[in-house]
């Protein structure tokens, strides 16, 4: 039992040596068969190979024999045709897989979950996230967690962070806080009179209080991509 590109490719085959002596090149099979690489004609040779209908000569370029065909194309001017189910019936219990759009957010280097590190401002590579991640329509970066201060938030170190640009928080809101506006850091964000609270998320760091004019608000958390 061939499948529809093993077939496909086994008649390309046989017409070119039919018409030409010798069988087509690598090159000339993606091509025909509309593959994006070479690797793809490589896997079908080998299977057309160990199903016993080509067989490949050492030490010899272009070298291929058919040994036999498909019995349904030794019928004259047979053409392989497979007639293929695009649509399986799913699994009873399958969830339905859905097209995500994914979108190219910069990673502006990293940020700390611990004390404050000295704030970036320049992209170091791209991460994509999903577009369903990003909250509104404002601008959207991406940062990597250095440290372990927001763990009791569910955010780990090397996890990335997903952020929202925006210069206001609430209170409660996991923020990116420019401070003294040297130093970034991730913290929740609390406001207390004149004060600025910014609190970690494990007991082992403390709180740390500022006068509002020293903390400026550079985004709020949206999202979180973590690797395994």
């Amino acid at each position: 039992m061939l499948t529809r590109k093993q077939l496909e490719l086994l008649d390309f085959i046989k017409t070119r040596m039919d018409r030409d002596g010798v069988p087509p090149s690598f090159d000339e099979m993606k091509e025909a068969l509309d593959l994006r690489s070479k690797s793809g004609i490589h896997r079908l040779i080998t299977a057309l190979e160990e199903r016993g209908f080509i067989r490949r000569l050492a030490h010899r370029a272009r070298a291929i024999e058919i040994v036999k065909l498909p019995e349904a194309m030794e019928r004259p001017g047979f053409s392989p045709r497979v007639i293929v189910n695009e649509r399986p019936e799913p699994p009873r219990a399958a969830m339905a897989v859905q097209a995500v759009d994914a979108v190219d957010l910069p990673v502006m280097g990293r940020i700390a979950a611990g004390v404050p590190i000295e704030a970036i401002s320049h992209a170091s590579h791209h991460v994509a996230v999903p577009g369903s991640m990003l909250s509104g329509r404002g601008q959207h970066y991406a940062l990597e967690v250095k440290g372990d201060s927001m763990i009791e938030a569910g955010i780990n170190d090397g996890d990335i962070v997903v952020i929202r640009e925006q210069d206001t928080a609430e209170n409660g809101d996991i923020v990116v806080a420019l401070v003294e506006d040297a130093e970034a850091t991730l913290k929740r964000f609390r406001r207390k009179g004149g004060m600025i609270a910014l609190e970690a998320a494990n007991p082992a760091y403390e709180t740390r209080l500022y006068p509002d004019h020293q903390v400026r608000v550079q985004g709020r958390l949206v999202g979180l991509i973590r690797s395994y």
